[in-house]
């Protein structure tokens, strides 16, 4: 017997990414899109929670991120989070709610590949500065990428006390691309990584829709934790 597809709400759904989503979600036969919240669509998250989702994903802003997914696990419905721009560790208050909670600063594979060279990178390599660019819309400074590509750098290289600088760049015809330059004596190296479409980060979005029901911690940081 075929299983019941999942149940797919949209928080920020006339934005962008979450425009992008919406039309991710309609066209996998595994998922179906029950409802789209937005303010510019006059709908409220609670309308759009009344219809019962089984998950929600929010690409909102980062003052509204973490109560739509308090209001959401609580409500033991899933939240896989896009929204960069607030302290993730915050979700901490929402462990042991019905609704399982995961998030993730970028949702592009090649980005968490990025990011992972990069940290082995560090080990071997005195020095690194990270350049982020991203469309003029993007609000945050710097990215949510940019700085956990910065941490887990720091991490790596065993200098967590020294911060790895941060370069942002917002300009119209950008869509979200990041670079780390490593340097040490007479050497650089240069690994970077460019979304050219929102597209780009919807296999991400589309397997944390799939898994989150079913993750072995909430909430969970990071779409590597689920590669």
């Amino acid at each position: 017997m075929a299983q019941a597809p999942i149940r797919v709400a949209v928080a920020g759904a006339a934005g962008r990414m979450g425009a992008t989503v919406c039309e991710a979600v309609a066209a996998a036969p595994d998922l179906e899109l029950i409802a789209r919240a937005d303010p510019a669509l006059d709908t409220p998250l609670a309308q759009a929670l009344s219809a019962e989702p089984q998950v929600l994903v929010d690409f909102t802003l980062p003052s509204t991120a973490l109560e739509n997914a308090r209001v959401a696990a609580q409500a033991g419905v899933h939240v896989v989070i896009g929204t960069t721009g607030f302290d993730l560790g915050a979700l901490e208050e929402l462990r042991g709610a019905p609704g399982n909670v995961f998030a993730a600063p970028n949702f592009a594979i090649g980005a968490v590949l990025m990011m992972q060279f990069a940290a082995t990178a560090a080990k071997h390599m005195s020095r690194a500065e990270i350049i982020e660019l991203h469309h003029d819309g993007k609000l945050d400074k710097p990215s949510g990428t940019a700085a956990l590509t910065a941490s887990l750098i720091a991490a790596a290289a065993g200098d967590t006390l020294r911060e790895v600088p941060i370069h942002s760049v917002r300009l119209p015809g950008l869509v979200a691309h990041q670079e780390v330059i490593l340097g040490d004596v007479g050497q650089t190296l240069t690994i970077r990584h460019d979304s050219l479409d929102r597209w780009s980060f919807m296999p991400g979005v589309l397997l944390a829709v799939r898994r989150v029901s079913t993750l072995p911690d909430s909430p969970l940081i990071g779409l590597d934790r689920l590669l």
